[in-house]
């Protein structure tokens, strides 16, 4: 009876700490990795460095949001305000503050970057205008996001899932197809050559340096996570979601990696908005598998939004539901309420899309990383050295 028992609370841990994993799996993997572009940008425009880095980025990646999920747990902390307010303590009037910034300025560019990226995707699929294209990616946003942090860790694993598919769909057959190209590439990269998008050195510590700003820039992510900590009822929960994040981060980041190598010296390459689509026209199934990486643009762009919008929301109702004297009245208007502050981040989001300013947005990351350095990296280290790793 007592094994039965046991077995059954393992079976109750797994998916709450796999929903947590693939949570932050779809917040990392957006658009842009799905369309091979980030890929390029911050590893392979680097030379070969780009096979080893993604494991200094994604442990780190764990590790971090390991760290931040055992406070948040801890010590109750389930969206970031509450989290900030009692991890800076005595500077919290001045970091929290910091960090409200931070997380704006990553609603502003990852978000917008979402919307502009499944809206474009869209409109060459179907051929409809681009503002009608945002307003679908905006309405099947708000939809998942209004219902709350549940919804939307089952959403980000049946997102996972599909991307997951798709990017073995997509990957495996051409890595067979193209291996020899791989081969090659791999070769010329080690003998210095730098690819067709590269204006790089191929010295280590520039790549070193790029693979560390990507992690800057993903961790401002990590308070996405605190929401989804709430229902965690042992640690070892949050232990098993950062190994299950960091397997498949890293598998997926390195599969992309080895898949891309195939065409970095292909000349077509540097005119491509779409690195993963140069990979399949110069490989096989492009009459199948053009409209599954199209689909997974559009998935990755959805999934990252969602979990940074409900992110902001869940910080926005929690604020005002503190200040309510009874737990009726926060469970009488709290779909309301999620619905209003959901509007208002999606719409946000959507406006700054309109633009279309994807240069602006490009620099709105290296900011994004800077600013998660002062408020995330430094301070995570500082208290972690500070209390020897005691207060998680």
């Amino acid at each position: 009876m007592s094994g039965k028992n046991t077995l059954l609370v393992d079976k109750n841990k797994m998916p709450l700490a796999m929903g947590i994993a693939f949570v932050a799996f779809t917040t990392q993997f957006g658009g842009g990795f799905a369309s091979g572009a980030q890929i390029y940008q911050y590893f392979i425009n680097y030379g070969i460095w780009c096979l080893i880095l993604p494991l200094l980025t994604q442990g780190l990646y764990s590790l971090f949001f390991w760290y931040g999920m055992r406070y948040a747990y801890k010590h109750k902390t389930y969206d970031y305000r509450s989290f900030s307010d009692s991890f800076y303590g005595k500077t919290r009037h001045v970091m929290s503050n910091l960090y409200e910034i931070c997380y704006l300025i990553m609603i502003g560019t990852a978000s917008a970057a979402a919307f502009a990226t499944g809206g474009s995707t869209l409109e060459t699929l179907f051929g409809l205008p681009y503002w009608l294209c945002t307003v679908l990616v905006a309405a099947f946003i708000f939809v998942i996001a209004l219902f709350g942090t549940e919804v939307v860790r089952k959403c980000a694993s049946t997102l996972s899932v599909l991307i997951i598919i798709g990017l073995l769909l997509v990957l495996v057959p051409n890595i067979i197809a193209q291996w020899d190209s791989i081969v090659a590439s791999a070769a010329r990269m080690s003998a210095g050559e730098m690819t067709v998008l590269s204006k790089e050195s191929g010295a280590f510590g520039p790549a070193l340096w790029s693979a560390v700003l990507y992690f800057f820039f993903q961790l401002a992510s990590v308070s996405v996570m605190y929401q989804h900590v709430e229902p965690v009822t042992d640690v070892k929960q949050i232990n098993r979601a950062a190994i299950g994040m960091f397997v498949c981060n890293f598998f997926a980041m390195e599969l992309s990696i080895v898949g891309l190598l195939a065409v970095s010296y292909v000349a077509e390459l540097a005119t491509a908005s779409v690195p993963m689509l140069v990979l399949v026209q110069n490989g096989v199934g492009a009459g199948v598998l053009t409209p599954v990486i199209s689909l997974l643009i559009i998935l990755g762009a959805i999934s990252t939004a969602v979990n940074m919008i409900s992110g902001i929301v869940t910080r926005c109702v929690n604020a005002v539901e503190r200040r309510m004297d009874s737990p009726a009245k926060k469970q009488k208007g709290h779909l309301l309420r999620n619905a209003v502050f959901t509007l208002i981040f999606v719409f946000i989001a959507f406006g700054i899309a309109q633009f279309g300013l994807m240069a602006v947005v490009s620099k709105g990351y290296a900011y994004l990383g800077y600013a998660a350095l002062i408020t995330l990296f430094i301070p995570f280290v500082i208290h972690a050295i500070g209390t020897k790793g005691r207060d998680i």
